[in-house]
Order: C-alpha cells, then structure tokens, then sequence
C-alpha cells in the first residue's frame, strides 16, 4: 500500500470522478477482450482481464493519480456492493440440480474445496520451514492473514476473496503480493485443465470412466435454458436490485445488533472475528441469499441476476485495486511458492479421488475450477467439454459462493493457529 499521504498529494480528490475513472478502466478491459482484433485476442490469451481491473486502477494510486487510502469508493463498495454480490450470486443456488449431476461431481467439488482448507496451512508449513519470518508478525501484512484473501477466492470467488480481506483486516502490501500469486497460479492450473479437456476422451478411457451421465447432464442443461432463460424487461431488472439490496439492508440491520451484542457478552469470541459487524454482514448476506434460492426468487436467475452480482464483483475488484502500489511486491517469489506448494495439494488431492471414483475428467475439471475459477472461468472449462456444459460450471460455482465465506474463515482459523 502506498505510503499515508494528504488527499491534497493526488490529482484527483473527487470520489465521483474516481468512479468514473474506475468505470471507464473496466468499460475498456471488457470493450477489449471481446473485441475481434487479433492484437486483443493474442494479448488475453495471455493475460487474464481480471487481473487488469485490479491492476491498472493500482497504477492511478501508485503514481498519486489517485489516493486509495483517503478515497471513499473503497468504503463505499465494500459496504454496500459486496453484501449485495453475496446475495445475487447465491440466489441461483440449486441443489436439485447440483445433486442430478451425480454424487461423484458434488464429492469431487467438495474434495477440491478441502483440499484449499488444508493446503494453505501445509504450505505455509513447508514454505516457512524454509523462510521462518513468513510466521512473523501478527499485525495486517501478517502472511496468514494475506492467504485468508486466496482461500476465500480459490474456494468462492472476488465476492469471498474481498470478504476475507475485510474479516482478517489484511494489509494492503501483503494482499498486493497475494492478490498476483493467486491470479497467476489460479490461471495456470486453467491451462493444465483445459489441457485435460482436450483429452478428455482418452484420460476417461484410460480411467476405465462411465460417461454415460454426461449426455444426460447435456440434455437437462439444454432442456433448461429452452425453458426459462429470457431477455430481462426493465420490471425483471428492478426485481432483482430489490432482493439484492433489500436483503443486504436486512442482514445490514440484524448485524448491528449481533457483532456488538457478541462483543459486550462473549468478549472471548473476538480472536475469532466473531464481534465483527462485517463478519456478520456477509453470513448473514450470504445466508439469506441461499434461503431464497429455495423460493421463487431464484427464478431471477434466468433474466440475469448473477450478472448483476458479476458487475458488482469487478467493481469491487477496481476499487480494491486502488489500495495496491505494485511497487510493493518484492517478497512476492516467496508467496508463489506458498501458492504453489498449496495448489499442488489441491491438484493431487482432486487427481486422486477422481482416479479411485473412477470419474469423468469433466466432473474433475469443473469441480476443481468452480472452486478456483470460480463462475467467471468454471463455465469457460466446462464448454471446453462441449457448450451446452457451460451453465453446469456456473451450477458448482455457485456453490462455491455459498460455500466460500464459510470455508476461507475455517481456513484463516487454522491459518492463524499455525502463525501464532
């Protein structure tokens, strides 16, 4: 994070006009990568645009373009931005559906969940048996509190990787170096499955794996989006802002009253972040997200309400990034290693149930990246397989929304024991 500066020192101080810078820098990424330019087409292979809408609003604060320390949009985002996230990308949850797919995708997704859990701690483990000051420091640019931020990415998504960064009160330094070590691990793990997708038929055949299900899980996919996906009409779009803001300003209200309730009566539970009002926002966001997904409020799903939580997500992404001086990564080489080391882990763990459940390397693939990717690349490694997979990516990713604030705290509990 760059260093306390007046908000005079920045060239712009007006938090409207840095909206508009931050709209603008994401309005070209997106107007780029879909263009059918060759030069564009080459360049994103290569470079993920998620990274460039962290990545360059980084740079507005590293040359005082703009002071991410006394802006207000990162607040601004982080409060009432990200419950909403959590609540339209939970909304589309089916477990209906989740669970037609077979026991053996919904225990290889949960696998690769698990294995994030437990990776990140036995990377630090063996990283720090190498480095012992990786265990140093208990205050915000503390490694354990920094890989709190990757496990809630690699098991949720943007949503649950800013989430975690607010819970563990993670520093700006350590969350630049962390943010690049799980950007280019993540997409490089991509490659290695998209790899596997090309080969699918003859990994299976090795494997002695029965795909007959896959045809089915086509079938229900394309009969599915026959039926319910439409063009969202102006009432449909409304719809969906009222869930989502009105059930972020519900669990807004319920934890102003439970973080300090917990604070004044259990003052034991605050090693946990259990006194947190932010902690308490995003279950209670993410929660309520998921109970309407048992009503006819996931029906919003089908005229785009993810999407909006997607918009959201990015922009929340180029806010976060103003807090980044990319001249602070120089430890960076050792968190590769940390993030390596934890990927491994999760690649082994899933490689190895899928080989004595015998499964399609489909289910594998998609299981793993709904957890790593998350819904912006699971559909992209499902329709890798064959298009009419793609919505099935989206379908566990989703689960990974749900399952991501959960699982990353267990993770930064275990993490933070093993610092301590």
């Amino acid at each position: 994070m760059s260093s306390p500066v007046e908000a005079s020192a920045a060239l712009v101080t007006n938090d409207g006009v840095v909206i508009g810078l931050l709209m603008a820098i994401l309005g070209l990424v997106f107007y780029t990568q879909g263009s059918e330019k060759p030069i564009f087409k080459k360049f994103y292979q290569y470079v993920p645009a998620l990274l460039l809408c962290y990545f360059l609003p980084s740079l507005l604060n590293t040359f005082d373009i703009v002071n991410g320390n006394t802006s207000a949009v990162s607040d601004i985002t982080m409060d009432y931005l990200l419950p909403v996230c959590m609540v339209l990308l939970t909304l589309s949850l089916d477990m209906k559906a989740i669970l037609r797919l077979g026991p053996k995708a919904v225990i290889l997704f949960l696998v690769g969940t698990l294995g994030i859990v437990i990776g990140g701690p036995i990377a630090l483990l063996a990283v720090s048996s190498v480095f012992p000051e990786l265990l140093n420091g208990a205050g915000p640019d503390a490694v354990w509190r920094g890989m709190t931020t990757i496990a809630g990415s690699w098991i949720g998504g943007g949503a649950n990787q800013a989430a975690m960064k607010e819970v563990y009160e993670v520093g700006g330094d350590i969350f630049s170096g962390m943010v690049t070590v799980d950007i280019i691990v993540a997409n490089l793990w991509m490659a290695v499955l998209l790899y596997f997708a090309s080969n699918a038929k003859q990994i299976d055949a090795r494997t002695g794996a029965d795909t007959r299900a896959i045809d089915d899980i086509k079938k229900r996919v394309e009969a599915f989006e026959a039926e319910h996906v439409r063009n969202p009409t102006l009432r449909d779009l409304m719809l969906i802002l009222a869930v989502g803001f009105g059930v972020a300003g519900l669990a807004h209200w319920l934890a102003g009253g439970i973080a300090p309730s917990i604070g004044e009566n259990f003052p034991q539970l605050k090693n946990f972040s259990l006194d947190s009002q932010f902690f308490w926002l995003i279950i209670l966001a993410t929660t309520g997200g998921i109970a309407l997904s048992f009503t006819r409020a996931r029906r919003l799903e089908a005229v785009g309400a993810s999407k909006i939580g997607s918009v959201f997500v990015y922009v929340l992404v180029a806010s976060i990034g103003l807090h980044m001086d990319v001249t602070q990564i120089a430890d960076a080489p050792k968190y590769f290693l940390i993030g390596a080391i934890w990927m491994l882990i999760h690649a082994t763990l899933m490689l190895l149930v899928a080989k004595w459940l015998k499964a399609p390397v489909f289910y594998m693939a998609v299981g793993s990246q709904a957890n790593v990717g998350g819904a912006a690349s699971a559909p992209v490694v499902a329709s890798a397989f064959h298009p009419s997979l793609a919505p099935v990516g989206v379908l566990l990713a989703v689960m990974g929304y749900a399952l991501g604030t959960y699982m990353a705290y267990i993770c930064g509990q275990i993490l933070r024991v093993i610092a301590s």
